[in-house]
C-alpha cells in the first residue's frame, strides 16, 4: 500500500486519459494499490466531459494535438484537472496550470508525485511538485502576481477556510488565479526553507513578514460572519 494520503475525505473516483494504453495500464497499477481511490475511465477524450469524475488525470499531447483548450473548458465547468505530461518546457507548464489545471505531474516523477496529487486535487489542496515548483518559481513574466490589495483579500478569505471557489466569487477574480498564488506563495517559502504546508502556517508566515496583520484576520472575519 502506498502513504496516507492528505486531500479529501471518502472514495475519490478518477478518469485518465491518454493516448498510450501502457501509460494507461501504469497509471491503474498505482491507482489501484491506494484503496481510496477507484477509476471509473480510462481511454478516449472524446467521452471525457465535466463531472466524469472527482479527478482527470489527462495527458496534454493527444494523438499530436496540444490539449490546453480542453483544460480550460473542463476546468471552467468544475472538473479537476490533472495534467500528466513527458512534456516540462516553462511555456507547457504555465500555459496547463494557468488554463486551470489543479495540478501539473511529469511522467518521470513516477507513482508518489501522482498518487499525492490525486486527493489534494480533490480536496482543492495545492500539491505542487519538483517540476512545476521549477517552473513556478523561475517564472519572471510581467504578469507574475504579486501581494495586490485583491489578492492580499483572497489570501484572507482563503485563510477563513474558505474553499477556492468561494473565494473567486466574493473576491471577483478566477478560481484559476487564487490556485496560482497559494502555489506560487508556498513554493517561495519553501525555496528559504520556510516551508508552509498548511493555511495555518502560511498565514504565519504572512504575518511574520507583515504581509497580514492579527488584527486584518479578526476584522475579516467579522466581515465573513456577517455575509
Amino acid at each position: 500500500m502506498g502513504e496516507p494520503m492528505a486531500g479529501a475525505s471518502g472514495p475519490l473516483s478518477v478518469a485518465v486519459v491518454d493516448d498510450h494504453p501502457v501509460v494507461i495500464e501504469g497509471i491503474q497499477a498505482w491507482l489501484s494499490e491506494e484503496p481510496r481511490i477507484t477509476v471509473v475511465h480510462t481511454g478516449d477524450a472524446a467521452e471525457v466531459g465535466p463531472g466524469v469524475a472527482d479527478v482527470l488525470v489527462l495527458d496534454l499531447n493527444l494523438h499530436g494535438r496540444l490539449v490546453i483548450t480542453d483544460i480550460a473548458t473542463l476546468a471552467a465547468a468544475g472538473q479537476r484537472v490533472i495534467a500528466f505530461s513527458q512534456m516540462t518546457e516553462q511555456r507547457v507548464v504555465l500555459e496547463a496550470l494557468e488554463a486551470g489545471a489543479c495540478e501539473f505531474v511529469a511522467k518521470n516523477e513516477g507513482r508518489a508525485h501522482l498518487v499525492n496529487a490525486v486527493p489534494a486535487a480533490a480536496g482543492d489542496q495545492p500539491y505542487v511538485t519538483p517540476t512545476a515548483a521549477g517552473v513556478l518559481a523561475g517564472d519572471r513574466r510581467a504578469s507574475r502576481p504579486k501581494l495586490s490589495s485583491q489578492e492580499r483579500t483572497a489570501l484572507l478569505w482563503w485563510f477563513q477556510s474558505m474553499s477556492k471557489a468561494s473565494v473567486a466569487r466574493r473576491t471577483g477574480v478566477s478560481v484559476h488565479s487564487v490556485d496560482v498564488y497559494i502555489r506560487r506563495a508556498r513554493v517561495k517559502y519553501a525555496q528559504v526553507g520556510r516551508s508552509a504546508p498548511t493555511k495555518a502556517d502560511m498565514l504565519a508566515r504572512a504575518i511574520e513578514d507583515g504581509l497580514v496583520t492579527p488584527d486584518d484576520i479578526t476584522g475579516y472575519e467579522s466581515a465573513a460572519a456577517g455575509g
